[in-house]
């Protein structure tokens, strides 16, 4: 029978918790999964199943998501990590695997580079390496539309905001994705008290340069193949950065390709946390099938210019 175990926390006076899933079999390392907007402790079943049988899942609310307190912290990334990193001390773990998608990813991207002994692979998806002008505008719009107080504009704008809504361009379950975000937005935020503040402080926070490289971790980035949140080039530039990474783009499917491709991702996180290949894999993008590889530099696509205000991948879960 499958053992599940919910720990608090406290991280400079905030309160959050975690929980464990025990795995049937130990055949790597335990696996610590981050997310970003609407993806809280209780919001990673899909990995849980697949990743279940063979190893130990642990989900997160930290402070600012779920059930926590809320952020108080100006400088919100090192607390975070740090909170992180206790996750695993408490659970007395020499060694994690971490999983981060958007803004999770930024988090895990971090520990790893903080300790990278205590990484034993790491997968990160929907990595924001930057904030566009436009997506610092539409921030301030969503926030126009929140103080006003039109909760179903709002929904159906941060729905668009991270979806790719070109019908020319094929998205997987783009419909049940868009009505699913909306949903879950409108209620995250008529329902929890310090949602509203944190878009606020995603209008004034820093996004840090995803820079600095990472060593001695073997690293996964996969990308929707039509994202347009955090697009996929840049992704690929960001990439190039780590040592032993390798870089894949999966098919019809855009920012939210953690929900339009639930299981797809499960088994992309599963294959390189045991070390399995990638090859053949059908949902990868065709030209990336027969030939999955370390990403060097000189591959990468010229970087675009950066902005690094505010956070639009993390506003509602910060």
């Amino acid at each position: 029978m499958t053992e599940e175990i919910v720990r608090s926390l406290t991280v400079d006076g905030m309160s959050y918790s975690y929980r464990l899933v025990s795995g049937w079999h130990t055949h790597t390392e335990p696996v610590l999964v981050l997310g970003g907007a609407l993806q809280g402790m209780y919001g990673w079943p899909q990995i849980e199943d697949r990743l279940g049988p063979m190893t130990s899942v642990i989900t997160a609310d930290l402070p600012g998501s779920g059930s926590a307190d809320p952020l108080t912290a100006p400088d919100v990334l090192p607390l975070l990590c740090r909170a992180t990193e206790q996750i695993i001390d408490d659970l007395g773990l020499e060694r994690v695997n971490l999983f981060g998608y958007s803004f999770g990813s930024v988090i895990t991207y971090l520990c790893a580079q903080r300790r990278p002994h205590r990484t034993a692979r790491l997968v990160l998806g929907g990595v924001p390496t930057a904030v566009s002008d436009a997506q610092y505008a539409r921030l301030h719009e969503l926030a126009g539309q929140l103080e006003a107080g039109r909760l179903q504009e709002f929904a159906a704008l941060f729905a668009e905001s991270m979806l790719c809504m070109d019908p020319s361009l094929p998205v997987l379950h783009r419909n049940l994705a868009y009505r699913y975000v909306k949903r879950a937005v409108f209620q995250t935020y008529s329902r929890t008290p310090h949602a509203r503040a944190s878009l606020h402080r995603a209008l004034s926070s820093v996004l840090p340069p995803m820079d600095g490289g990472l060593a001695g971790v073997p690293t996964l980035v996969f990308s929707g193949e039509h994202d347009t949140l955090t697009p996929v080039n840049e992704q690929r530039t960001f990439a190039a950065t780590i040592e032993d990474s390798t870089f894949v783009t999966i098919r019809e499917s855009d920012h939210w390709v953690v929900l339009e491709r639930a299981r797809d991702v499960a088994d992309l996180a599963l294959r390189h946390f045991t070390g399995r290949s990638l090859k053949g894999t059908q949902y990868l993008a065709p030209e990336e099938r027969g030939a999955v590889g370390p990403v060097t530099p000189g591959e990468e696509a010229a970087p675009k210019e950066r902005a690094t205000r505010g956070d639009v991948v993390g506003a509602s879960s910060r």
